[in-house]
């Protein structure tokens, strides 16, 4: 069984979805996505997006996995711990799917780099887990016109929206990046579980952009708290007075 045959046995619960089907295999196929953050939320992303057949995945994380990362981190094990997660996290990919095409950014995005990572690609994923990086590509994400899938977590419970150039960004709902991080991400428990769920969201609303199908969290947060089990709504709209709001207009 080789080349597209091979394919079709691969993806045949996609193939007979009426919303995916061959046509839209073609276009995860040709999709490009560059999750930022390689950990918790990261980690589900980027397996489910590698197993779907999303054909470029960039990764960007300047990190090394620790061994308190294995709790929830599922792109790793044992071996990898000290190696660069981007780099780790390729291997694992590509090991998964080896008809991927996987790029590392293993100095993360920064005000000098960002445009230029994100220019090439369809969709971005919000998987950081500080405010220096989620401001700084919410901003250029609505500069440029890419939907960016933001997802974050602590302890039981999650949140996940997908912010884009004609409704709201992360500025439209707390103008003013903190001064510090409130928590510190490592100084928070988490519940293994809960980056799991948030992540496969994300993930699920990756592939529905790239198919585009289906009803996208744009303008709704969705709130999840694995402790009560419960799955809260709130909508969301694009601010008027948002520092990013000539670029909301300019649709």
């Amino acid at each position: 069984m080789e080349g597209r045959s091979l394919e079709r046995e691969r993806y045949k619960r996609h193939l007979i979805l009426p919303d995916v089907g061959e046509e839209g295999q073609e276009k995860l196929k040709n999709g490009r996505v560059l999750v930022v953050g390689a950990g918790g939320l990261g980690s589900p992303v980027c397996l489910y997006l590698a197993a779907a057949g999303v054909g470029t995945i960039g990764i960007a994380d300047f990190d090394r996995v620790d061994i308190s990362n294995l709790q929830r981190q599922v792109l790793y094990c044992e071996k990898d711990v000290g190696k660069r997660k981007a780099e780790a996290a390729a291997e694992r990919l590509r090991q998964m799917n080896s008809t991927l095409k996987v790029l590392t950014y293993g100095d993360g995005v920064t005000k000098e780099n960002i445009s230029q990572i994100i220019e090439g690609y369809d969709v971005i994923v919000d998987a950081s887990d500080n405010f220096r990086t989620r401001y700084l590509l919410s901003d250029a994400c609505v500069r440029m016109g890419k939907p960016d899938v933001y997802g974050a977590i602590c302890e039981f419970s999650g949140q996940v929206t997908v912010f884009t150039k004609d409704g709201p960004c992360l500025r439209c709902l707390s103008p003013d990046e903190p001064e510090t991080e409130v928590p510190e991400a490592s100084g928070f428990g988490v519940l293994g579980a809960i980056p799991g769920v948030i992540g496969c969201i994300q993930a699920a609303e990756v592939l529905k952009l790239l198919l585009g199908t289906g009803d996208s969290l744009v303008g709704r947060m969705l709130f999840v708290d694995l402790k009560s089990m419960s799955f809260d709504e709130m909508e969301i709209g694009a601010n008027p007075r948002c520092t990013c709001a000539s670029f909301h207009r300019l649709i």
